[in-house]
């Protein structure tokens, strides 16, 4: 199934990521698509909040994960620094996309031949206006 939306602040992307996790109950790996400041990290601070996480979460670039307790653990993975799939298999992926939480993985593309089957997708890119994105999303 694909479905598009359209933000138009950050606070409307971060509500966008709760009712997709209200709505997908059963999905906990997130790859997200986008350039730079397209709308991920938002998105996730999104997830965290509907998660209950009330901590800073900020993009993990140069940690490249993070993990956030709370009834559903959240693990933030951002893979921009990644060159192949073999720097990514050694950070642990395959226990992160395996884990009980909930798993958001930013710069997915570095990961595309391990994200585990049923995988939400969604992209974003930025539109005309500064805080407008397109965002669609891709799941069985």
């Amino acid at each position: 199934m694909k479905k598009y939306f359209t933000t138009q602040s950050a606070e409307e992307t971060k509500a966008l990521a709760a009712l997709l996790l209200r709505e997908l109950p059963g999905k906990s790996v997130f790859a997200l698509y986008g350039g730079l400041g397209s709308g991920k990290t938002c998105f996730v601070q999104g997830m965290a909040r509907a998660l209950g996480i009330t901590r800073p979460v900020t993009s993990p670039t140069f940690t490249i994960a993070r993990e956030y307790k709370a009834a559903r653990t959240l693990y933030h993975l951002d893979l921009y620094r990644m060159r192949d799939a073999d720097e990514v298999l050694n950070i642990g992926f395959e226990d992160y996309a395996r884990g009980n939480g909930v798993t958001a993985v930013e710069w997915a593309e570095r990961a595309e031949g391990l994200l585990p089957e049923g995988t939400v997708r969604v992209y974003f890119a930025a539109a005309s206006a500064s805080d407008e994105r397109k965002i669609s999303v891709e799941y069985d």
